[in-house]
């Protein structure tokens, strides 16, 4: 447990300093630099697109080279990209950063959940939401503390050296996490020694291959996928809607989006408990439709205390889901191939935390909030039947897992 308790605390500080340079920060910075709805769109989810290209060679890498060295290398991008954002004085320059800046989570978040997945045992839903909650703590931190940053002392709104100092103390914190990990993070590796490089890079695809091949983990990773897509939208415009529509302040823009993590952090060990014991389908199903039905209500709500109210049921479905995917993906999938599986859960989980900014973008930027949000919406009530459909409502009996 003590591996875990070290997992947990590199996580909080990883996470907390991703937060800082993410939300409200940057797409009121991408805002400041003179980015219109689609640049904003872009620039929040550019750095997840890295992770739709990286996370699945990343786990399936950790199952061939051991998970220690693969971890370490994500913090060590924590440690070191948030200095950069100093340096940005340009939209061309903030996208560049954003998507290096991403190969953090791309590399750290799918191995660091395979560590876990390999210690849980039967506790896979609990275990994997306490690791999660442990990081949103992180998350949570960062929207409020930021938007205080950026709202102190203004009036016209924030300048360059508040950005800057926000993203000082991202790299603080990124630089903390990575010295803790070097010195903290020791796991059991299950790696051969010995093995050729030829035999390495066989299982390396082996891996990948039987994830891939796999349609009820590429169902269940895709339910997450479709709830991001929510979530990256909502990430990127809930800000910019609160602040430019309804006129609230920077702040209340955090404390909103911090809202919604609360409640997530706060339901998903609860929920993850229920999913082991009684079946992960009905959570994910019911997540589903709370974050479809309050995500489209946004832009319907004018003032913060409804704004407040639809953050809060969408964070509770977020933990419905999002207890239970992952959990699903690890009990369908065989032990040593916990990191194809938490790489390619990663890869679906980005595709649709990058698509929900970008195609938010270009939505809002055409048709506006009030139609962009429930089309959007719509997408996660189609995607039910076909979770139905494909994965089994008796496979938690007869897992894969072994």
């Amino acid at each position: 447990m003590d591996a875990f308790k070290n997992l947990c605390t590199v996580g909080f500080l990883a996470r907390f300093s991703y937060a800082l340079a993410r939300n409200p920060v940057l797409p009121l910075f991408a805002l400041f630099l003179g980015a219109g709805p689609e640049a904003i769109g872009l620039a929040v989810g550019i750095s997840t697109v890295t992770g739709i290209f990286f996370k699945l060679p990343s786990g399936a890498l950790s199952d061939v080279v051991g998970r220690r060295r693969t971890m370490l290398a994500g913090l060590v991008v924590f440690g070191v990209m948030p200095f950069a954002y100093l340096f940005i004085s340009s939209y061309t320059a903030l996208v560049a950063v954003r998507f290096l800046h991403g190969l953090a989570t791309a590399i750290y978040g799918p191995v660091s959940m395979a560590v876990v997945a390999d210690v849980a045992g039967a506790r896979k839903g609990e275990m994997l939401s306490w690791f999660s909650s442990v990081g949103i703590i992180g998350t949570l931190l960062g929207a409020p503390i930021g938007g205080f940053i950026l709202d102190a002392g203004q009036t016209g709104g924030p300048v360059l050296w508040q950005f800057r100092l926000v993203f000082a103390v991202s790299a603080l914190a990124g630089v903390a996490a990575l010295v803790l990990g070097l010195r903290t993070l020791g796991v059991k590796e299950r790696v051969e020694h010995g093995v050729g490089f030829g035999e390495r890079l066989r299982r390396f695809r082996e891996g990948i291959r039987e994830v891939l091949s796999d349609r009820r983990i590429v169902t269940a990773s895709s339910m997450e996928g479709v709830q991001n897509m929510t979530m990256g939208a909502l990430e990127a415009f809930l800000p910019v809607y609160a602040v430019t529509v309804v006129g609230l302040s920077e702040f209340q823009a955090g404390l909103l989006w911090g809202a919604q993590i609360v409640v997530t952090m706060l339901s998903k060990p609860l929920m993850g408990r229920v999913s082991d014991s009684h079946g992960r389908r009905p959570l994910i199903v019911a997540g589903l439709v709370l974050c479809g039905v309050s995500f489209a209500a946004v832009p319907f709500m004018q003032g913060f205390w409804t704004l407040l109210m639809a953050s809060l049921v969408f964070g509770l479905g977020e933990a419905l889901v999002t207890s239970s995917s992952a959990a699903m993906v690890a009990d369908l999938c065989r032990e040593r191939h916990f990191g194809s599986a938490m790489g390619a859960f990663g890869t679906i989980f980005d595709v649709g935390h990058a698509s929900g900014p970008i195609l938010g973008g270009l939505l809002v930027g055409w048709m506006g909030y009030q139609i962009s949000f429930p089309l959007m919406a719509s997408v996660l009530f189609l995607a039910i039947p076909i979770f139905l459909k494909y994965v089994p409502q008796d496979f938690e009996e007869t897992p894969h897992a072994s």
